[in-house]
């Protein structure tokens, strides 16, 4: 009989370390990657084509669902784009707002992405760390737009509202003794500010830990030093941004380069690295959430000075308040408008791109003087680094294909779309 030389082998669409729903068909030698060929397209939800058919603010949950890990980064990109066509001024508390959510979202995202790759890799304790510290973020999320998840926050001309003077509190449960309800409620005497600002003090801590369990863990390096190496040519000819971009050496971040709201107010580092393999990614996303915690505590004590508006006075775009529209017949008129027809965008094209925790998010509007786009793409940056999946993977065993596919923190809602 004739010796098989290579054979071909499905990883996923349902395999826990495909991170979403990601068939990889591979060409196997042994246990050595010859060929990698990513699969996408299984959560195709049409995002694109459904903005179409709806009037402009009502896409903007739509966003939230593409990378359902950084919910208000996609929200801000989105709005922002319809703000450029408008040419609407937004009000600089919203802009501190977003920003201090942008960042958060950040860290949410990176929690996400290290619990995630630690599992995958065989570090069970991070997942649980992590999401211990997620839980604070989710429930900052919960008090300023009554959502964990899909926030739709941001709107076209600011934020939906300020920030709430007080954090929703744990309730009286025979599960809990009173001890314990009282030091889980401790921290939420305050406002959502000073909710935020006790995190930011303690969260530096935190990923001391997570750097203590990994850093030099030798296992950890062992899976992760040499694999997947990027050079930072080849990184910018593969279009790769963000953490896959900066991992490689090249230092491009749009917080600096591009900046957009308040982003050249406030004062961070760019982490680079210096060999564009796994473990570089990992030491930049885990440097990104220390500058990120810096960025937070920035806003909150440029938001704690400075009360003001958080959304534009445009009533064309923005609805009246909730006061005024029980109160005033044209102010309800208005507001029934706006929620039902939305508003018509001057013809036009506009791209916003914000720095995403994955990379350049963007989204590019084209509008042809209606209240829904004509056309609206979206530019996701895991789409670009999935393309790059064969590359890194060939020549690399089995089991770093799973590395690969965590240091890409890859979302399938935005690569598919």
């Amino acid at each position: 009989m004739a010796e098989i030389q290579s054979y071909t082998m499905n990883f996923g669409p349902q395999h826990p370390a495909a991170h979403g729903v990601l068939r990889l068909v591979l060409e196997i030698e042994g246990e050595t990657i010859q060929k990698a060929d990513p699969h996408v397209g299984l959560l195709h939800r049409a995002t694109e084509k459904l903005a179409e058919s709806k009037p402009f603010n009502q896409s903007i949950g739509y966003m939230d669902r593409l990378d359902y890990v950084s919910m208000m980064c996609n929200e801000h990109a989105y709005v922002m784009a319809i703000e450029k066509l408008l040419g609407v001024q937004v009000p600089e508390r919203a802009q501190y707002i977003r920003v201090m959510f942008d960042e958060i979202t950040r860290i949410l995202n990176h929690l996400m992405w290290l619990g995630a790759h630690g599992l995958d890799i065989g570090a069970m304790t991070m997942f649980l760390y992590c999401f211990r510290e997620r839980e604070d973020l989710m429930d900052s999320y919960e008090a300023v737009s009554g959502t964990r998840m899909h926030a739709t926050y941001y709107r076209p001309g600011g934020v939906y509202r300020d920030l709430p003077d007080a954090m929703p509190k744990y309730q009286e449960s025979k599960f809990r003794s009173k001890k314990e309800l009282d030091r889980m409620n401790s921290i939420r005497e305050g406002s959502l500010l000073d909710f935020i600002d006790a995190f930011c003090d303690r969260f530096p801590g935190c990923v001391d830990e997570y750097e203590t369990l990994l850093t030099d863990n030798r296992i950890w390096k062992q899976r992760t030093v040499n694999i997947g190496v990027v050079s930072p040519d080849r990184a910018m000819q593969l279009g790769f941004s963000g953490p896959m971009l900066r991992g490689s050496g090249v230092e491009w971040d749009l917080r600096k380069k591009q900046p957009y709201d308040v982003y050249d107010r406030v004062d961070f580092d760019i982490p680079v690295g210096v060999n564009g393999d796994c473990y570089d990614r990992y030491l930049v996303r885990v440097e990104e959430m220390r500058q990120s915690n810096r960025i937070i505590k920035q806003c909150i004590a440029w938001l704690r000075e400075n009360p003001g508006p958080v959304i534009a006075d445009d009533h064309k775009v923005t609805p009246p308040t909730r006061v005024e529209m029980k109160d005033d017949m044209e102010s309800l008129i208005h507001h029934f408008k706006l929620f039902t027809e939305g508003y018509c965008v001057p013809e036009g094209e506009a791209y916003a791109a914000v720095e995403h925790p994955k990379g350049e998010f963007g989204i590019y509007i084209l509008s042809d003087g209606a209240n829904k786009p004509y056309r609206l793409k979206i530019r996701a940056p895991g789409f670009a680094h999935l393309s790059a999946m064969s590359e890194m993977v060939e020549g690399h065993m089995l089991a770093d294909v799973v590395a690969v596919i965590g240091t890409q923190d890859i979302v399938f809602g935005e690569v598919d779309r």
